[in-house]
């Protein structure tokens, strides 16, 4: 600590340090230091590294790593409690939707529920082998007992990956039409994008019960949201300019040019989007089961924590074949479309 010793001493923050020194020492170590009993040979291949801890030690008045971490923490306590006055009413909707679904799918007798999926399936994709692969998967999920848990894996993405698209579309065009607005959504897609699964998480356990479905929904929206934006904002720029070019020299409206013109010509890059939301609602449905999210999820956590190798096993299929189910079904519909606006 003698380098940034002498780096304090030649800035002249000596006398700052020394207000917060204190005749208490964490270490035995620190005490020897003090009382110079303790030669330390610098040169520059054994530079200590200027972390807090270190630096703390060379001048007490900056705070240590674990004061920081504390800092946050105690930052967040303080918005905690009038930041969930204002979220708890926005989210509940969240909680009534989710809860209803899943209701709704389990009371359902088993044969409507799968009679029902693979009517929309066949409506959306128009395709006799997709909603033959949708009765497969479902039929197999059925047959090793694991229907009721698929359902509700299905329940929560149909209601969060609604969402997701229904709340992405809006943003993702808002920023096709303004620069600065997109300029300043960017990083918060990027840190949503990047930001660990197991983080999204930490801050919705303190501020929701873990027995509301709305915590994990809205790990699971934030989480799944963000490639319907991008896509969205993408697939409008790329718009061909010469097609808007005459759209303008008629004279059509700006809503009427983006309801007619843009946004059909973006659908497939927006169902692209869309296609990867649900696909990321699906994965993030496996974490939230870590927070009380009922499903597959929740059967290959009972799998890793009471070491079930074949029940962890099995529901990690099942969660590949719903994906792969979800995958088809919106790829058929992104075909059906791209099919469309070619004619």
């Amino acid at each position: 600590m003698i380098v940034f010793e002498t780096v304090f001493e030649r800035l002249g923050l000596r006398q700052w340090c020394n207000k917060a020194e204190s005749n208490e020492f964490s270490s035995v170590s620190d005490l020897m230091a003090k009382l110079g009993k303790a030669e330390v040979n610098q040169n520059f291949w054994d530079l200590p590294q200027p972390s807090l801890d270190t630096l703390n030690k060379a001048c007490s008045a900056i705070p240590r790593s674990r004061d920081f971490t504390a800092g946050v923490e105690q930052a967040f306590l303080n918005i905690k409690d009038p930041l969930k006055v204002v979220l708890d009413p926005l989210t509940q909707p969240l909680s009534w939707a989710i809860d209803g679904t899943l209701y709704a799918l389990v009371a359902l007798p088993w044969w409507i529920v799968m009679l029902g999926m693979m009517l929309f399936a066949h409506f959306v994709a128009r395709s006799v082998r997709v909603t033959l692969l949708v009765f497969s998967i479902l039929m197999f999920l059925t047959v090793i007992d694991h229907y009721e848990a698929a359902i509700q894996t299905l329940a929560i993405v149909f209601v969060c990956g609604f969402i997701s698209v229904l709340l992405g579309i809006p943003l993702g065009i808002a920023m096709s039409r303004s620069d600065p607005l997109q300029r300043t959504m960017l990083p918060v897609l990027d840190m949503l994008q990047t930001l660990p699964t197991f983080v999204y998480l930490i801050p919705l356990i303190f501020m929701f019960s873990v027995t509301e479905s709305k915590l994990y929904g809205i790990a699971i929206i934030g989480y799944a949201i963000v490639p319907v934006i991008r896509l969205t904002d993408l697939g409008i720029r790329l718009v061909d300019k010469d097609v808007l070019e005459a759209v303008d020299a008629f004279g059509m409206p700006a809503g009427q040019k983006l309801l007619g013109v843009k946004i059909p010509l973006a659908m497939p890059t927006i169902m692209a989007g869309i296609n990867q939301t649900i696909m990321m609602a699906l994965a993030m449905v496996v974490i939230a089961s870590l927070v009380s999210a009922p499903g597959l999820g929740e059967l290959v956590l009972q799998g890793i924590s009471r070491l079930e190798l074949g029940v962890g096993l099995v529901a990690g299929l099942g969660i590949v074949l719903l994906a792969v189910m979800i995958d088809r079904v919106s790829k058929a519909a992104l075909k059906r479309i791209n099919k469309v606006n070619s004619e």
